[in-house]
């Protein structure tokens, strides 16, 4: 008898340290049944998009009960993009865990001595699964899956949710046009394939008594996927939404729940941009028209929350085939948007800047199997973070070719950050360095030439500097105030420093001129 008593101390002893730490990564590497892996990518979806982390009016319950359960990284960013195609870059940091600077040019391709995570969760023995978007080159896109469903406008992009060019997946990656088709919906409100017509070039011209919005087809796609994949192999699934993306569109109960009579602007609204940043006629700026009045800014932001509630609803669904399967507990699900969006802020309606809220910070979330219980996490990370700490969480090697950095550290209480501070670039216009309380942007005009006169045109150099810990939404800037001259002076010649770290120059893409080369 005492020996029996004796055993069931021992056993309560070890349940109690179980509870304790509610997950430990790397005794996954050991069991034999390993996690599965959901990686939820959102696009244009900025930090302050989720209600949960930003407080704002948007409505997103499913993505709440994510971060509730789960841990929330609470400052992680895009490093940057030389394209105004943002979202190239970004995925090409989140695919093979490089940064920016690691690239292969804009990003659009992947070359194949950069391992990609579904190359390595497939050498891991996983089933490699995409459905949505993928925005790099036809290579690597067969080489990182062993299988997909819906994949979105490999050859032809079309500006309508509502009728969005679809392509089926293929292992060797041949796709053509001709390949491409819509859903729609027939006379009997079924979902059918149409073949592309020249007509729907015009967008967006679609409504959802057309055809799926293309957030539904790709949570469809991702239930089906979960629904009927061999249990016997562990999956790793890329759902890439394209949503929230312009054009923001909704079916019209989520548009109906934000008037735009009574939307609330945020802190950093402005009507009009107060200085060239290098970039402001891109195609996103000129989604409306200037200056951004509040009545315009309103309409874009209830659009904006409309299609992202829509997108949580659809993100619910998948979360809700997980646990109907019993595969919930089992999964890791990670959430994460590739860039920010401006909406109004600062005046700018893209993400083609250096701005947080507007530019680089995204929602970060761990959930599912990983259990932090709405544990805020503060350490500086990066998109290309993502990929090692999934790794780590899923006890998988971290290639080689990876140079982003694993928060396991953080996660398991070791450290409370894994760097000092964030370095971001923007095209050859702008360069951002964070570091404690504050964060320096500085923005250059290369001089231009007036060949009628045969003059050159001087450029320009503005300097922001913020303190972000007090002024999150960077509305005052302190850069020509006295008291922080020495702050300012040591941020510069830091953010010097680290731009030579990390070779920093107009040789990686060739052009004409170079932002160090006005920075001065």
């Amino acid at each position: 008898m005492k020996s029996i008593s004796h055993k069931r101390k021992v056993l309560l002893i070890i349940l109690m340290i179980v509870l304790k730490c509610p997950f430990k990564a790397k005794a996954q590497h050991n069991s034999t049944k390993q996690p599965n892996v959901l990686l939820i990518y959102t696009d244009d979806h900025r930090f302050t998009g989720v209600h949960a982390l930003g407080g704002q009016d948007v409505k997103t319950p499913n993505i709440d009960a994510l971060a509730n359960q789960g841990l929330v990284f609470t400052n992680t960013y895009l490093m940057g993009a030389f394209t105004g195609a943002t979202c190239m870059p970004s995925r090409a940091q989140l695919l093979s865990g490089r940064n920016l600077f690691d690239l292969d040019g804009n990003g659009h391709k992947i070359p194949k001595e950069h391992i990609t995570i579904g190359e390595m969760f497939q050498k891991s023995g996983y089933q490699s699964h995409i459905i949505g978007k993928w925005h790099q080159d036809n290579k690597s896109l067969a080489r990182t899956f062993n299988g997909g469903s819906h994949i979105m406008s490999r050859g032809v992009y079309l500006q309508d949710q509502f009728r969005m060019p679809l392509w089926d997946w293929k292992p060797n990656g041949n796709y053509k046009k001709e390949d491409g088709y819509i859903l729609v919906y027939n006379k009997a409100g079924e979902i059918v394939r149409r073949t592309i017509s020249k007509d729907d070039k015009k967008a967006p011209i679609s409504t959802e008594i057309d055809g799926p919005h293309t957030s539904e087809i790709y949570a469809e796609s991702a239930s089906k996927f979960i629904n009927k994949r061999d249990k016997k192999t562990p999956f790793f699934l890329y759902l890439a939404f394209h949503a929230p993306h312009d054009p923001r569109q909704a079916p019209e109960k989520y548009k109906a729940m934000y008037p735009e009579d009574s939307i609330q602007l945020p802190p950093s609204y402005m009507p009009q941009h107060p200085f060239d940043n290098g970039h402001m006629t891109v195609r996103d700026e000129k989604l409306d028209d200037f200056p951004r009045t509040p009545s315009i800014a309103r309409k874009h932001l209830s659009d904006y929350y409309a299609i992202i509630t829509h997108l949580d609803a659809q993100i619910g669904k998948v979360i809700s085939t997980l646990k109907k399967t019993r595969q919930y507990e089992n999964t890791i699900i990670v959430l994460a948007g590739d860039s920010g969006l401006g909406v109004g802020n600062h005046g700018l309606l893209g993400k083609q800047n250096l701005y947080d809220e507007d530019g680089i910070h995204v929602p970060f979330i761990i959930s599912g199997k990983v259990k932090g219980f709405g544990k805020k996490l503060k350490a500086y990370s990066y998109i290309h973070d993502i990929y090692p700490t999934i790794c780590d969480l899923a006890g998988l090697d971290i290639p080689k070719t990876v140079t982003g950095t694993s928060l396991l550290p953080i996660i398991k209480g070791e450290k409370t950050q894994v760097r000092d501070y964030t370095y971001h670039a923007y095209r050859q216009h702008q360069r951002a360095y964070r570091k404690g309380d504050y964060k320096l942007i500085e923005f250059v005009k290369a001089p231009d030439t007036d060949h009628h006169k045969n003059k050159i045109i001087s450029g320009s150099r503005t300097t922001l500097l913020f303190n972000i810990k007090k002024d999150p939404w960077e509305t005052t800037n302190l850069a020509f105030l006295e008291t922080h001259q020495d702050i300012l002076k040591t941020l510069r010649i830091e953010m010097k420093e680290v731009a030579e770290k990390h070779k920093d120059n107009k040789d990686q893409l060739n052009y004409p001129f170079d932002f160090w080369d006005y920075y001065k």
